[in-house]
């Protein structure tokens, strides 16, 4: 750590200065016979284990490498296999063993990810979900591992071959994305799963004989990982924060029991040279190695300095107003290799250094720079002063909502480019350059061109009579109109054309849209295709769509078009719904509107009126538009969803009106004027193609890794095969020769100095017709551009022979010897088809050739007995492009089109439209930046291909920010990059006094450790602050690798400490987990909510166990577009279906599942949700598309969101999925009359005594709170004779609670459940715990509870109940949701502190009265209805963003939405509190709360006993059966009431939400 020259308490510069130190000594000596100092420094520990087992570093180091690729999975699977054999027994051995086998397959950077991935434990997760799936199967009894053959497990090597002979009958077992599949050479052999633990001699010895059969292609291999012994120890976790936070003590909420002493678990974490030891300039650890002799005396200087600084006396606001430019200062003037620490350091204890920091002076140089760069940060990244942003290589990560696990996977994207980069030889500084390109394919639309004779246009806004008053001049488009105007001008601006077949359902609907258009006067030109049977022998008085057709033509003759669209649209209308056109309906128009005129001479064999019927067909399938029908706007196709008639309607208006902007935009350049025709205006745009092809534009795509660069050439036909995939990839590469348009270019020579951008590798089997005609396409596609590079790789359909061979042969040597352009004409004849007819029929190939070639030594070349290039070409596609013989593919810069289709057209149009679309996305961008490197040009345009295939191969993300920062002289922290390596760049904008710095600090020093980085962090200070920034110490657990003892066994893991704390606050204990993490507190006698420093020994060591991961997602009904509310989905597996279940919400149709890592099912719960609804699609699932049950794989700690489409049954199409048992209108005043007259007697029949349960629901965090909460139990369990069960909020129930509820429950005879839901990321997070647990109160009541539950009441745990809350339960809320109980009025003394009195509320009330929520009754049936949920979280998004309103949220917002939820009030008497009710009401209360009092801030417990007569006695009955329950727990008699809690009378068993 740094001393600090402007800090006047700080021993400047005592190395050199050993009397300084001795005068401290001295004094010390005096100080300390005055203070007698108590007890060691007190500490704060936290742990965050996962329930499963630890997992094998060993499988973890497996699955980093099968996310690299499967082939390096199973090279390091055959390098370890013996791993047990190889090392001493020692962990640090087998954790080097492992990364020294890695590091064979990864670069340096690499493997420094995977130490930090082993640290992180990243892969814990995927590993434990293997374990999962083979606790699945189950094991075969008493096998260490065993394989399953279709359904069949055994682990007796014996049984193989019999497995296999009928393995095929069975049906083949469901393979994961994450399977590691063994490649295979032949597909259909069965699938033997292999369920074992890598390294262990019983996985050596199946995985060689596994390994045999697969080779030999008799079975398909799949690995997964099983363990059968799991070790004893959990998972410690890191990558999550941990908060310390201090209590505002206002209103004193301590417990006053006293918790026992005892040996806790990791109390000896502290060990004496702790890292973290500067104290006030000091630094203890240097001293301490410096002078030994002094160890006792340091000792207790440390101690003396550290309690004279903790005590936090409060700071004037003039001394807070600078302390985050202060802050700022203190951080730059420390060396930069130290800055981070001093950020960390300062940031993650604020509070007790805010008081040393005031003295620091910040000089003017810095203020400046700051508020100069805070204008950049505010313009262009968005930011306010205090915000704080990280980019990564440009990247920007949220740390909000990205984890450090998909921080970690970005990390190690970006070093896969860079160094791919990097091993094509590109320098450092420009492989940022090239990383910040945005190649990433746009969805840019392709149309195709409309001016095609095969169009049978309807009107002409240019020529139409009934356009003639419209103006024709296009400056028209720049006169201003109002917004959403669409102006009528006589130009074709707007195309629509429809293709159609007549016969199918949808086209009469389509048909009526653009009629609509048609009639309305829309600027739409419309055209017809008809796709209809295009053969001869075909006549219309047999196929409706030529009738049509027919019918169509002959009216357009007679009349004019539009009279015959008219004409076709009452043919169509004939067609009852659901049913198809037939040639009567035609014949039925024509007859009634031509009555004259003979049918069949219009529609029979002979018909006149045929023109279009081949064309229309033609122009369809050459366009390549795909699907019938087809709907192009200006040449666009629509989307298949857009298609629908209503949507079609809006979709064109849009397109209209998008479209209107761009030709404004044209008409203002003057690229349009009124003499253009508009039509060839808009098919010369650039994104006009002759044709489109779904499979070049369809967006999931595949590209070869062609980074590697070596010297191996295809023609080592042995050393080829044995190369893997990437340098298989380089050597085809290298040995490629390519034809261009101006010649060819080959290795040795190049005839022109152009880069071309392009390179298309043609792949087929040129000795037959159909690999032939794509080559010739390609080189009379090639022959018309500059930009293309044409190569070609031989696929032959049979084992390579001579006579088999003659063209592909043919091609090759001419390639080899000829000089460019003589070679590209040559294979131009070569491929063409009556050459090869006449090759195969006997004629000599020197009678083909062209002019100027050198045929003697074409014909040795040709002749040459070398196969090798036709072997190596046919194992390359075997194997990596992992074709069959003879499939045809196209390769453009590295990415694999195909395998293509037999007869699947590929013609000279789809090389232009892909030729267009990399120049577009990449090509001419990266050839830009490769010019600039100034290299021979063939080794540019190999570079150009391969820069392409490697970026263009990233997953899509957002764009890269460019950020060029103004200033950087002052207020920023510079961290320069080691030279020659790939480095990262890091930009952090962050004010050092915010949670942001306390995360970022730490986050960066890790990064620093693991990887070369270029970072500069910017301060962006706040001025003028009024109160103290960071009122909490935090703690980031992250390491960069894993750590060891002394003896070389694995150190404790990650944890959170808190050394040296203050012990005068009270402080509360948060932990901040990636969003899908669910935690709970275990083993821990303190309690975590109110730590109390000077009253504990030594550590407080609090121990968090991840509990569940969550599976989030979004539900919607296709037919409705909106979320099914109500609908309920339950996960589980095959043998138990129902493990947890939830609710969709209509919020965003979200909806949350509780789990661990595994495979599992996903269904629509049996019951209402299962009749009324089927699955449709689902998205984000680990099941094919047409599976029944979803299956879902967690085996990441990252977020997994999955998207399910749901759609109603057709005879369910009417049914509600929230019933309500009484009808809409007979609540409320009616009602209440009818029960006035005949006597109150209530119109349903009694319920049945199951359901005659008192729901109860409460939350409570904190040993105080949770010792109130039992003692209302009490006195409700007192005062009924009604079973009782009581819903408890399980996020902050304190271990203890947990543990002494299931013998409570058995001593007095009620049920409970522990509920929980995890805040879902998109409602607004509250920071504060007292808020987020008044949140849970109110926002999530009808997800909580099961919808078996109707009806439950609240209770504030702090409330006495006097009476039997059966009364409350059967109270009528006449149609309310909801019952509240006003506040009392009566104590006048307090009307000072009636808020609702006045201001805001007095007028948004109107006369209401105000509630208090400390009890209220919920009719969860009338809720779920009316969405209540939904509407309260509505409304909660849009108030909490302002931090003033919702102060007290669980009140506040009920009161708020009094308008849209009412809220029906309550008698008075139902809710007692001093506070605010006067004592003679008192003996009529029904219940009793201690409310806190503003006048008084009197402690809970004293109110208590004062108040509440009977507490006392509750308190010491509770008291009593607390400690028997610990004598039996001591004595190990309890463990029989975990069971049987659950099993209470009439309570089914239902596992926790």
């Amino acid at each position: 750590m740094a001393t600090h020259e402007a800090d006047p308490d700080a021993g400047a510069g005592f190395c050199g200065k050993m009397w300084m130190l001795c005068a401290a000594l001295l004094a010390l000596c005096s100080v300390h016979s005055v203070h007698s100092v108590s007890g060691d420094s007190k500490a704060v520990t936290t742990t965050l284990t996962t329930k499963w087992p630890s997992t094998p570093l060993l499988l973890e180091a497996s699955e980093y490498l099968a996310e690299e690729s499967q082939d390096k999975f199973w090279d390091f699977v055959e390098a370890t296999k013996n791993i047990e054999k190889d090392h001493d027994d020692t962990d640090r051995a087998y954790y080097d063993l492992i990364l020294k086998r890695a590091s064979a397959l990864l670069s340096p950077v690499q493997l420094n990810l995977l130490k930090f991935a082993l640290s992180l434990r990243a892969y814990s997760a995927t590993v434990h979900s293997f374990q999962q799936i083979a606790s699945n199967e189950p094991p075969p009894p008493g096998c260490k591992a065993f394989f399953n053959v279709h359904g069949q497990t055994s682990c007796d090597t014996e049984r193989l071959k019999v497995m296999l002979d009928n393995a095929l009958e069975r049906p083949k077992p469901h393979l994961f994305k994450g399977d590691h599949k063994f490649p295979s050479a032949n597909p259909d052999a069965p699938i033997v799963i292999l369920y074992a633990e890598l390294g262990t001699t019983e996985f050596s010895r199946f995985h060689q004989l596994m390994l045999a059969k697969a080779n030999k292609g008799l079975i398909t291999y799949v690995l997964r990982h099983f363990i059968s012994n799991p070790s004893k120890g959990k998972v410690l976790l890191s990558g999550y924060g941990v908060e310390l936070a201090i209590k505002n003590q206002e209103y004193k909420a301590k417990d006053d029991t006293q918790v026992q002493a005892g040996a806790d678990v990791n109390a000896t974490v502290i060990g004496e040279n702790d890292p973290v030891d500067e104290v006030q300039g000091f630094l203890f650890g240097k001293l301490k190695t410096n002078y030994p002799e002094l160890k006792e005396q340091l000792k207790e200087l440390r101690k003396h300095l550290i309690e004279s600084t903790n005590e936090m006396a409060p700071l004037k606001v003039w001394q807070m107003q600078d302390l985050s430019f202060q802050t700022a200062a203190r951080i730059l003037a420390a060396p930069s290799v130290d800055a981070l620490n001093v950020m960390r350091d300062l940031s993650q204890n604020f509070p007790t250094k805010a008081r040393s920091i005031t003295r620091t002076v910040v000089n003017s140089e810095i203020r400046k720079e700051i508020e100069e760069n805070q204008k950049y940060f505010k313009g262009t990244l968005g930011l306010q002063p205090g915000e704080s942003a990280l980019f990564i290589n440009g990247f920007h990560i949220d740390l909000d909502v990205q984890d450090i696990f998909s921080v970690f996977d970005m990390l190690r994207n970006e070093a896969r480019v860079m160094e791919g980069l990097r091993s094509l030889h590109i320098d450092t500084p420009y492989i940022h350059d090239i990383l910040k390109l945005h190649v990433q394919p746009s969805d840019s639309d392709y149309g195709v061109d409309i001016r095609s004779p095969a169009v049978n246009w309807i009107n002409n806004l240019e020529t139409d009579g009934r356009y003639a008053s419209w103006p024709s001049n296009v400056q028209e488009l720049l006169r201003p109109t109002f917004p959403g105007v669409i102006r009528q001008i006589r130009k074709n601006f707007h195309n629509l054309v429809m293709i159609l077949d007549p016969t199918l359902e949808n086209t009469a609907e389509l048909i009526s849209v653009a009629e609509m258009f048609y009639s309305n006067n829309i600027p739409l030109r419309i055209g017809l295709v008809f796709v209809v049977n295009d053969s001869d022998e075909v006549d219309g008085m047999q196929d409706a769509g030529v009738a049509l057709l027919r019918a169509f033509n002959y009216i357009a003759d007679d009349v004019d078009s539009q009279m015959a669209f008219d004409a076709i649209i009452s043919m169509l209308n004939r067609v009852p719904s659901g049913g198809k056109l037939k040639v009567e309906h035609v014949v039925g128009v024509l007859e009634k509107r031509y009555p004259y005129v003979e049918i069949s001479s219009i529609l029979g064999p002979d018909s006149a009126y045929d023109n279009n019927r081949k064309e229309g067909k033609a122009y369809y399938e050459q366009t390549g538009v795909g699907p019938l029908p087809v709907v192009l706007y200006n040449g666009m196709p629509l989307q298949r969803e857009q298609l629908d008639p209503d949507e079609l309607e809006t979709v064109v208006m849009h397109k209209i009106l998008e479209t209107t902007s761009f030709f404004q935009r044209t008409v203002y350049l003057g690229e349009l004027n009124s003499d253009h025709d508009v039509v060839d205006f808009i098919m010369n745009q650039p994104n006009v193609v002759p044709r489109i092809n779904s499979r070049i534009l369809s967006t999931s795509r595949n590209y070869l890794d062609l980074s590697a660069t070596n010297n191996h050439f295809i023609d080592e036909y042995a050393r080829f095969l044995f190369l893997d995939t990437k340098d298989k990839n380089a050597a085809v590469a290298n040995s490629m020769n390519y034809m261009t348009k101006k010649g060819m270019s080959t290795r040795d020579a190049s005839d022109d100095g152009i880069i071309r951008p392009v390179t298309f590798w043609v792949v087929g089997d040129f000795d037959r017709p159909s690999g032939r005609q794509l080559l010739y396409d390609a080189i009379r596609h090639m022959k018309t551009s500059n930009n293309v590079r044409l190569g070609v790789i031989n696929n032959p359909s049979e084992n390579p022979s001579n006579e088999k061979s003659l063209i592909a042969r043919a091609i090759w040597a001419a390639m080899q010897t000829q000089t460019a352009n003589n070679a590209k004409n040559f294979i131009t004849k070569m491929a063409k088809e009556e050459t090869a007819q006449a090759l195969y029929g006997g004629r000599d190939i020197a009678e083909f050739a062209v002019g100027g070639m050198d045929v003697p030594l074409f014909k040795s070349a040709y002749e040459s007995p070398n196969m090798n290039f036709l072997l190596a070409h046919s194992a390359y596609c075997r194997d990596v492009l992992k074709l069959q013989k003879g499939q045809r593919a196209v390769i453009s810069n590295g990415r694999i089109i195909g395998p293509l289709e037999e007869g699947e057209v590929f013609n000279q149009d789809d090389f232009l439209l892909l030729e267009s679309i990399i120049l577009k996305t990449s090509g001419e961008r990266i050839k830009g930046k490769i010019q600039q490197l100034g290299m021979v040009e063939d080794r540019a345009s190999d570079l150009v291909m391969k820069v392409d295939a490697l970026l263009s191969s990233q997953p899509k993300g957002e764009a890269r920010i460019e950020h060029t920062f103004a200033e950087d002289r002052y207020s920023a922290v510079k961290v320069r990059p080691k030279e020659e390596e790939v480095y990262f760049d890091v930009v952090a904008v962050v004010d050092p006094v915010t949670r942001d710095a306390q995360k970022l600090a730490p986050l960066l020093l890790v990064l620093k450790q693991l990887v070369n980085v270029n970072l500069r962090v910017f301060m962006n200070c706040q001025s003028k602050l009024s109160d103290l920034p960071l009122k909490s110490f935090y703690r980031y657990v992250l390491e960069p690798e894993i750590s060891f003892m002394a003896d070389s066994s694995f150190a404790s893991g990650p944890m959170a400490k808190f050394l040296d704390m203050p012990q005068s606050p009270l402080f509360t204990l948060n932990l901040n987990t990636p969003e899908s993490w669910m935690i709970e507190s275990v083993h821990t006698r303190y309690d975590l909510d109110n730590i109390y420093l000077e009253e504990i020994d030594s550590v407080v060591a609090a121990e968090y166990e991840l509990e569940y991961l969550l599976l989030e997602g979004h539900c919607f009904d296709v037919t409705t577009g909106q979320p099914p509310r109500g609908l309920q989905f339950t996960l589980g597996t095959a043998s138990d279906p129902v493990i947890v279940d939830t609710i969709v919400m209509a919020n965003l149709g979200y909806f949350q599942l509780k789990a661990n890592p595994g495979a599992w099912i996903l269904r629509l719960r049996k019951g209402r949700s299962d009749d009324i609804y089927k699955i449709y699609s689902h998205d984000g699932t680990d099941s094919p598309a047409e599976a029944d049950d979803l299956i879902v794989v967690l085996n990441t700690f990252k977020s997994k969101i999955i998207k399910v489409k749901v759609q109603k049954k057709p005879d369910m199409m009417n049914e509600e999925l929230l019933i309500d048992g009484t009808h809409e209108n007979d609540s409320g005043f009616w009602t209440s009359l009818t029960r006035g007259f005949t006597g109150g007697s209530k119109p349903e029949e009694p319920k049945q005594e199951k359901d005659d349960v008192i729901n109860i629901f409460s939350v409570a965090s904190g040993h105080l709170y949770e010792r109130f909460l039992r003692i209302m139990m009490m006195s409700v369990l007192k005062h009924t004779k009604t079973p009782v069960k009581f819903w408890f909020l399980k996020n902050y129930l304190s271990p203890t609670f947990k543990e002494f509820i299931p013998y409570m429950a058995e001593k007095y005879g009620f049920q409970y459940e522990l509920v929980q839901y995890k805040w879902p990321r998109w409602l607004h997070q509250q920071t504060e715990k007292q808020r987020i647990i008044w949140g849970y109160k109110i926002l999530f009541l009808d997800v909580l509870f099961p919808l078996a539950v109707d009806k439950f009441l609240f209770v504030d745990a702090d409330q006495i109940v006097r009476t039997d809350l059966k009364e409350l339960r059967d109270f009528d809320l006449e149609g309310a949701p909801y019952g509240y109980t006003p506040f009392c009025e009566s104590r006048r003394e307090m009307d000072g502190y009636r808020f609702w009195k006045s201001g805001y509320w007095a007028s948004h009330l109107a006369g209401r009265k105000y509630h208090i929520s400390a009890l209220y009754v919920v009719d969860l049936k009338k809720f779920r209805k009316i969405a209540a949920g939904d509407r309260l979280r509505g409304q909660y998004q849009g108030l909490s963003q302002d931090p003033n309103s919702l102060s007290n949220l669980d009140q506040d917002l009920p009161n708020n939405m009094i308008h849209q939820v009412p809220i029906k009030s309550l008698p008075q008497e139902w809710l007692w509190c001093e506070t605010w009710c006067d004592d003679a009401s008192k003996q009529k209360a029904k219940t009793i709360d201690l409310c806190n009092n503003p006048q008084t801030k009197e402690p809970k417990l004293q109110a208590a006993v004062r108040i509440v007569a009977e507490w006392s006695d509750y308190d010491q009955e509770i008291k009593k059966i607390y400690n028997n329950f610990l004598e039996e727990k001591e004595r190990g008699t309890t463990v029989s009431y975990r069971q049987t809690a659950r099993k209470q009378p009439g309570g089914d068993k239902h596992t926790e939400l």
